[in-house]
Formats: structure tokens, C-alpha cells, sequence
């Protein structure tokens, strides 16, 4: 990986397709103690906060890690994600330097191994060496789509800090429109208990957990003390907190959700009677599954032939160097003495001999496909063929593209594969693409793992078609960019969703039409789906989600993570060199855009600058540094990797708040206050009729200090920069958050990064310190937002405004600030009857004792003291000339004259408001 610092520094991904080094569970267990308990650094914090918004997941994992110790020490952060998840972002924050993880394009794509994906979860890992006496803070996000099996959504979290921690935390809030109907969390599962989705025994949640919802909405916190902790477990290795909830569902097609030229479609219909299966058992019977595995294999068998329906039919076939067919060319109908003989050869079966994957599944794809072709069977019955395995190929065919070829001919198309993998052995790249290949879906437990329960599990999943052949369809003049639309089976407790974006963004409505089959008949589904926009699905602002995950189009996020996924999918499946390099690319593009990491992009960490922690009680002034140097992208808007540093000036309006105006040709600077109201909204620049440019400031209020002249203080709580040419646009911005509108709303928050550009807007932000305002490159203005830890009575989060680059606003601009752009003012000594005279910087010494200075503006003559002003943008004062009361006679007309009617208001003229 690429690194922007000297420390030893260690970040990997492990992925079934990512190009990382793979250690086994046993490796990384002794590799992640290197140090003793008393020598490693101490984590303090440990906290996950989740946000769910209609099944799509945003989880963020912060990790404080401390070094007491008199020398630098290695800190291990590692954490497993959800194998289905795509990590979104990456922060590490050692001692005052902070580094931010930047997804970026691998060249090439090679072979790798597939032990990484264990039980469902791969690992993310960072070592870093921390100073002495210091911390390194990490933070993790990611994403992910909750896929719905056995009729419940599933989010897990998995805690394994590996110590105990003092301050440890989950938050998950919830939030479905359609109305959440169950929800529930079970104890926390360890790794030999994953996979079934049940639990025995206790069903109560874990100890301090917390959990309240309402309709819509749900919140659930595990807030375990160190004693608490020990009680589960002393090494901290916890477990998996998991919840569990499903939905409301519409009858008809389905839950269509909307927002911002996006949609997604979930359906998921229930009480349909379930269609006649044809099932073929495939089962490894070699030398290997000897003990355990086929103990267990057979267990779970015995139990998914009791729950086979008098309408299927089946046969067994078990496999090693030999195949062993129960019922010779034929599958035979549920009846009780088959299912009792069936049980007789499962238990008859003993562990020998070799591994012949290809020739059990082409025996088994002959069997089902003769049972099709020579029996009357019902058309819309579901066959399907249940394949386990723990080995590779070891005997007949071994070479697994040759396997793959012949599996794909026999099967035709004509019924789906399901394939399982039990152990460390299992060749997983070819059971996967095996599945995908013919329609089916692969799953891999581990040896030690509750195999039986596991397999039934699976079984549940599948066990239960209750359509096929779906088929979604919208008109293709109001749709593009379609995921897969066509299903061979839908199983009952499972979930079909598709995504796409709207082309006609005008239309009040959306088609759907959903076909399919099911065992009495033929199904057609229509409806009209309103799109009354935004309204409905924009979750922005309900409570619950303070941490800014509104701001995110979690529709589009999902439409982005099933087209990437499906492109990875045809990816794996592809053996055509061309077609394989244009899908990487294509995923790698998408990939870049939504700044995730998959099989093809990578993280590369970048140093972003200093960020002193300050004392609580100290005001948290941001700092310039930086400013255009981002690191972060954000929906597909990069960041210039060379940007030059744009230099703020003097020119600024910032506190309570104090007006600076710099005057470099005369070398000098004056100052003055506005002691507006709050609520009041002040034009600070007005250049609308010609540049196309205004920016207003709205104040907030606060009481004033004790002892004080003032009844209170004033700062800024919003900018609005409103821009009119070549098209019409707009920011607003809060200590919190931007809001832009050039055609297409978008928010950002102010705590990430982020580069966003229009065809004549460039929006700049570095994380909770500044944003950088660049129109038709001419014109530049720099927003720094001062945000307190603990404030005092009289403080506010509030914004400074900076003018940086004034070249394009014209010579008729005005506003408090911009009146004063291109004109001059000269500096009088002495009285106010005193000659005009013309003072530089030389001079100014001399002059500052004389409390009669004079300055004059536009023929005003303007009494002047001088002061020391504290300002914001990097200095801690600046010298000026002081104007007294409002700046009268200094500023046009009277501050009243300022007041905008409206954040925007853009007043063509001095005096006057236009509406923009």
C-alpha cells in the first residue's frame, strides 16, 4: 500500500477475490498477540454505530487504542466485516496526524487463495506503531445490502476487541417506511454457532442491551460494562450481537422506493402454496468425511426427508472415487416407506476412497434430466440439485474449468445447482461459480461448526419454491441501468430486489409488472408506483439519524452495491479474456465512483495534516491547512491530487461577528462591527447583476458575556452563496452540513472530505475545518467552521466567511464586504479638519497613539482608532483601523440597509431584494 509516513504500517483486506496474503483462523490468532498483555497498547474505546435505511446498512466502527509505555508500540485494529459488505472508508488518527484511506484502481487482477471468507466474514486488519504517551483513534465504514433468508433481515456486528475495553457500545437505529413488524435480538452467537439463523436454549438479548422502537423505527444499544464483559467472556472475544426484524409488506408487486432519479424494488410475496420440488442429494461419502462431517451430514439429511411434501420427488446419490445412485434412473415420490429406505442408505453410508466431483454432478444431472424428459411432471414444478462436498478433485476429472464446462452443458439451463462446502479443504472459487453458473447459491461451514444445523438452515432457504421464472419489467423509456430482472425461482422467506434509474424524471408515476408461475397458475402483477417526489422516501431529518446518514441517497448506494456485485458475479462466471477486462473495468469505474473497496480497487492512505486534540473547555478553531488538498471522494466527485493551497486573506466576516476589510494597495486594514438581531439576514456580497453573485449570512443569537457592553452576541449560523451564471445554483451552509442545488440537489457533510465540481462550481471541504467555494475559477470564498467541545453560555457553533479571490466580482458589486472590493480608501493624520494626507505601512507606527485618525471613504470622512483584532483564519490577530457605531458614515446607507428579506435573496441593487 501506498503510505505518506515513516512508521511501520501494515492494512489489509482479506477478500475470496481481493489480492491480499491469506492466513488461516489458527495463523491470525497467534499472530494478532505478538505482545504481551502488558506491553500492548490498551484499548479504551470500542463503539459501532449503524444506520438502516429500507435493508441498506451504513455501520462505522471507531477503536481508541492508547500507549502508556516510555516507547513506541504496535497497535492491532482488526475487525470482521460481513463477506457481502464493501468497506466505504478509512481513517486512522495517530497522536496530532491523521490519515485518510483513499480508494483507488488496481492495474492487474491475479489468482489468489480463498481461505480469507471464514463463516461468512472477512477480515480487515491495520498495524500501526504508536508514539509513547499517545493514542492512535480508527475508524472503519461500511456498506451493505441485508439480504432477507427464513422470512428475517439479518445485521450482525461481530465484537472481538480481543481485551477488555472500558468504554465499549453498540448503536443500531432502524428505519423502514413500510413499518417494521418484528424485531428481535438473541444472545450473542459465537463463531461455532453461525449460520442457521437459530438459536437454542436462552433467547434472551445480551446483558445491558437496550431496545425500543416505534412503527417506522427502531433503536437498539449494547453498552456492556468491563464487568459485563468478563461475564461473557475474559479474553474479549464476545461474539456477534445480531438483529433480527423483517417488514410490512403490499400485496401486488411489491415495495417500489423512489428518490432522487433512483429506485428499488423489493417483493417478496407470501401465502402462495409452495410448488413440487424434484431434488437430487449429492453427498460426499470420501475418506475425508470420516467423524464428524458425515455424522453430521447425515443427521441433518434425516431431518430434510421428514420435511420433504407428498408432492416431491427425490433421490440420493453418494460419491467418492465410486457413485452410488439409491433409486437407479429414477426419482421416486414421497411416500413413507421411501422416505424410511432413503434413511437406510444415508445411515448405510461409510467413508472411502477418493473425491469424483464431475462425475456425481453429470450423474446427477443425467438422472434429473431423464426424470424431466420421461415423466409427465408438473411445468411448474422446481428441480433442483443439492450438491456437498469437503474436498477438491481428486479422482476422474480435476481440472476445475473442465468441471465447470461439463456441469454447465449437462445442466442446460434446464434446473438450478446448489452447492455446500464443508472444511478447510473445500475448493470454494469452484463451488461458487459453480452456483452462480446454474442459478443456485453456495454456502461453506467450517469443521467444528454445528454442521447439521447449518445444512438445514440451507435446506430452509431453498426447501420452499413458491414461484418461477419471475420476471420484473418497467417501460424502457422511463428506466435504464436495470440490475437483473429475471429469476428462475423465488423460496419462501426470501427476498428479490432490483434497482435502476429513472430516465423520464418528470413522470408521476412508474410501471411495474411482475410475471411468474406457481403451482396453480400463471401470475401477472401490474401497478402504477407514484413518485411524489421527494417526499416520501427522503429520510432526511427524522430522528434517529442526527449522524448524517439522511444526507446520503440510500437508493442510489444500494443500486450502485447490486450492480457492482452483479458485475463481480459475471466477472467470476466469465472465461473470455476481453469480457472479463471490460467487466473489471466497468466495476472498478462504479467502484471509484461510490468509493468502494471490492476485488478490483484498493486503499491508499494519505496524510491529511495536523489536528491538535484541544483541551475540552478551549474553542476548536479550524484550521486553513490544507485547504484543497482533499483526499476523499464523494459520489464519484474526485479530488485533485496536486492542488495548490488557496491563501485566504484578511477580507472576512467571522465571531460575533467582526468585519475585516484589507486594503493591500494602501498596505493597511480596517474593521468594523454589525450589532444586528438574531435572525437577521446580512448581504455580504451583492454582485447579482453583473458576476451573477451573492452571499448572505443569517445570524444565530446568544446571551453575552458577564460584565459585558453587549445585551448579546451574534455569529453566523448559515452562508447562502447563490450563483446565476452561465446557470442558475446554490450553497447553503451550516456548521453541520451543505446543501447543494446546481440541478441536482445533493448534501455533503462538513466532517468528511470531499471535492464536488459543476460545469462553473467547485466545492471544496476538508473535515470539520473548512470549505473552499471556487466560481468559474475567478472568484473564491473560504467558509471555516468553528465548532466547541463543552461551549460556554455565551458560544455558538457558528461559520467565518473569507474572501479569497475576488478577480471576477465586478466593480458595481456592494454588500458589507463587497463595497469596499475595488475601491480604495485613504488614511488622514491628524484631526478631522486636518490636511488630507495619504499614510502607508511606514508611517502607520507613528500614527496608532493618535486617537483623531481619520479615514475617507467615497468622500465620507470616518473616524478611525486603532485595534488589535483576533481573527480566524489561521493568525491569531490582525492590526486595523476601527470604524465606531455600525460603521456609520464607513459602509453605504446604514447596516439596515443590509438586510436581506431571505437567505435568498439575491437584490439586484443596493437597497432593493430580488428573490433568487
Amino acid at each position: 500500500l501506498e503510505t505518506s509516513w515513516c512508521q511501520c504500517f501494515l492494512l489489509s483486506l482479506f477478500h475470496p477475490l481481493a489480492e491480499t496474503s491469506r492466513m488461516d483462523s489458527q495463523q491470525r490468532r497467534t499472530q494478532l498477540t505478538p505482545l504481551t498483555v502488558e506491553t500492548r497498547p490498551r484499548m479504551s474505546e470500542f463503539s459501532v454505530k449503524s444506520t438502516i435505511i429500507s435493508r441498506y446498512a451504513f455501520t462505522t466502527v471507531s477503536c481508541t487504542m492508547v500507549n502508556s509505555g516510555s516507547e513506541a508500540r504496535e497497535a492491532v485494529f482488526e475487525m470482521q466485516i460481513p463477506a457481502p459488505a464493501f468497506i466505504s472508508n478509512f481513517t486512522m488518527i495517530i497522536g496530532n496526524k491523521t490519515y485518510y484511506g483513499e480508494v483507488t484502481g488496481k492495474e492487474k487482477k491475479h489468482s489468489s487463495d480463498d481461505k480469507a471468507r471464514e463463516n461468512g466474514y472477512e477480515t480487515f486488519k491495520a498495524s500501526v506503531f504508536i508514539p509513547r504517551k499517545m493514542q492512535a483513534k480508527f475508524l472503519l465504514h461500511y456498506e451493505e445490502l441485508l439480504q432477507r433468508r427464513l422470512g428475517k433481515y439479518e445485521y450482525t456486528v461481530s465484537i472481538r476487541p480481543q481485551q477488555l475495553v472500558g468504554r465499549l457500545r453498540v448503536e443500531v437505529n432502524i428505519l423502514e417506511k413500510s413499518g417494521i413488524v418484528s424485531l428481535e435480538v438473541p444472545p450473542l452467537r459465537n463463531s461455532k454457532h453461525k449460520g442457521n439463523g437459530k438459536v437454542e436454549g436462552d433467547v434472551s438479548p445480551p446483558p445491558s442491551t437496550v431496545i425500543g422502537h416505534t412503527k417506522t423505527l427502531a433503536k437498539v444499544t449494547f453498552n456492556p460494562s468491563v464487568v459485563e464483559q468478563t461475564r461473557i467472556a475474559r479474553n474479549g472475544i464476545l461474539g456477534d450481537f445480531i438483529i433480527r426484524y423483517d417488514v410490512n409488506r403490499e400485496l401486488s408487486v411489491g415495495d417500489v422506493q423512489i428518490l432522487n432519479g433512483y429506485f428499488v424494488h423489493y417483493f417478496a410475496p407470501t401465502d402462495l402454496p409452495p410448488l413440487p420440488k424434484n431434488v437430487v442429494f449429492v453427498l460426499d461419502s470420501s475418506a475425508s468425511m470420516v467423524g464428524t462431517k458425515l455424522k453430521q451430514t447425515k443427521e441433518a439429511l434425516f431431518t430434510i426427508l421428514q420435511d420433504l411434501r407428498p408432492e416431491d420427488h427425490f433421490n440420493i446419490i453418494g460419491f467418492s472415487n465410486r457413485i452410488k445412485v439409491w433409486q437407479q434412473d429414477r426419482l421416486v415420490p414421497v411416500t413413507p416407506n421411501n422416505i424410511r429406505d432413503a434413511k437406510k442408505y444415508i445411515h448405510n453410508m461409510s467413508p472411502t476412497g477418493g473425491t469424483n466431483i464431475n462425475g456425481a454432478l453429470q450423474t446427477g444431472a443425467k438422472l434429473l434430466n431423464d426424470y424431466i424428459a420421461q415423466n409427465d411432471i408438473d411445468a411448474r414444478s422446481v428441480s433442483l440439485i443439492i450438491f456437498l462436498t469437503d474436498g477438491r478433485p481428486t479422482v476422474g476429472e480435476t481440472q476445475s474449468l473442465k468441471i465447470l464446462s461439463n456441469t454447465k452443458d449437462a445442466i442446460r439451463d434446464k434446473f438450478c445447482l446448489f452447492t455446500i462446502g464443508i472444511g478447510n479443504d473445500v475448493d470454494h472459487k469452484l463451488l461458487e461459480r459453480m452456483a452462480l453458473e446454474n442459478c443456485g447459491m453456495t454456502r461453506h461451514f467450517q469443521e467444528d461448526e454445528d454442521a447439521a444445523s447449518h445444512l438445514k438452515g440451507f435446506y430452509d432457504e431453498i426447501g420452499t419454491p413458491l414461484l418461477s421464472d419471475i420476471r420484473v419489467d418497467y417501460p424502457e423509456d422511463n428506466v435504464e441501468q436495470v440490475t437483473q430482472n429475471f429469476f428462475p425461482n423465488y423460496f419462501n422467506g426470501s427476498e428479490i430486489i432490483i434497482a435502476g434509474k429513472l430516465i423520464n424524471c418528470t413522470s408521476d408515476s412508474l410501471h411495474v409488472e411482475v410475471t411468474a408461475s406457481n403451482s396453480k397458475k400463471y401470475i401477472l402483477l401490474k401497478k402504477d408506483v407514484a413518485i411524489d417526489l421527494p417526499s416520501r422516501n427522503d429520510i432526511r431529518g427524522m430522528p434517529g439519524l442526527e449522524d448524517g446518514k439522511g444526507d446520503t441517497n440510500y437508493i442510489e448506494r444500494a443500486w450502485s452495491y447490486l450492480t457492482i456485485k452483479e458485475l463481480l458475479n459475471s466477472w467470476l462466471k466469465s472465461d473470455d479474456s476481453q469480457e472479463k477486462d471490460y467487466l473489471m473495468e466497468k466495476a472498478k469505474s462504479m467502484a471509484l465512483t461510490y468509493n468502494f473497496v471490492t476485488p478490483f480497487t484498493v486503499l491508499k492512505m494519505r496524510e491529511a495534516g495536523l489536528h491538535p486534540e484541544l483541551a475540552p473547555e478551549e474553542f476548536s478553531s479550524p484550521s486553513t491547512d490544507g485547504i484543497g488538498e482533499k483526499l476523499q471522494s464523494l459520489q464519484g466527485h474526485k479530488a485533485p491530487p496536486d492542488k495548490q493551497r488557496i491563501k485566504i486573506s484578511k477580507t472576512s466576516a467571522d465571531g460575533d461577528p467582526h468585519f475585516v476589510i484589507d486594503f493591500p494597495s494602501s498596505k493597511f486594514s480596517v474593521c468594523f462591527n454589525i450589532d444586528g438581531e438574531p435572525g437577521d439576514i446580512l448581504r455580504l456580497v451583492s454582485d447579482h447583476k453583473e458576476s451573477g453573485v451573492t452571499v448572505n449570512g443569517q445570524l444565530i443569537g446568544a446571551p453575552a458575556p458577564p460584565n459585558g457592553h453587549k445585551k448579546h452576541r451574534t455569529y453566523f449560523s448559515t452562508i447562502t452563496i447563490l450563483n446565476n451564471k452561465p446557470e442558475r445554483s446554490y450553497l447553503e451552509i451550516t456548521p453541520k452540513r451543505i446543501i447543494l442545488d446546481d440541478g441536482e440537489r445533493l448534501l455533503l457533510s462538513c466532517g468528511r472530505s470531499a471535492v464536488v465540481r459543476s460545469n462553473s462550481l467547485e466545492v471544496s471541504i476538508s473535515a470539520n475545518s473548512n470549505i473552499t467555494v471556487t466560481i468559474r475559477d475567478t472568484i473564491s470564498f473560504v467558509i471555516l467552521i468553528h465548532r466547541y467541545k463543552k461551549p460556554a453560555p455565551y458560544q455558538r457553533n457558528h461559520l467565518g466567511f473569507y474572501i479569497s479571490n475576488s478577480k471576477g466580482l465586478s466593480s458595481d458589486s456592494h454588500g458589507l464586504l463587497g463595497q469596499f472590493l475595488n475601491h480604495e480608501v485613504k488614511l488622514l493624520q491628524g484631526s478631522l479638519n486636518a490636511s488630507h494626507q495619504q499614510v502607508g505601512q511606514n508611517q502607520t507606527e507613528a500614527l496608532k497613539p493618535n486617537p483623531t485618525n481619520t479615514l475617507k471613504v467615497k468622500g465620507r470622512l470616518v473616524p478611525v482608532v486603532w485595534k488589535q483584532r483576533r481573527i480566524y483564519n489561521g493568525q491569531q490577530e490582525v492590526e486595523c483601523w476601527f470604524a465606531k457605531n455600525n460603521a456609520d458614515k464607513l459602509i453605504d446607507g446604514s447596516y439596515k440597509d443590509y438586510l436581506a428579506s431571505h437567505p435568498f435573496d439575491t437584490g439586484t441593487s443596493f437597497g432593493t431584494s430580488n428573490s433568487f
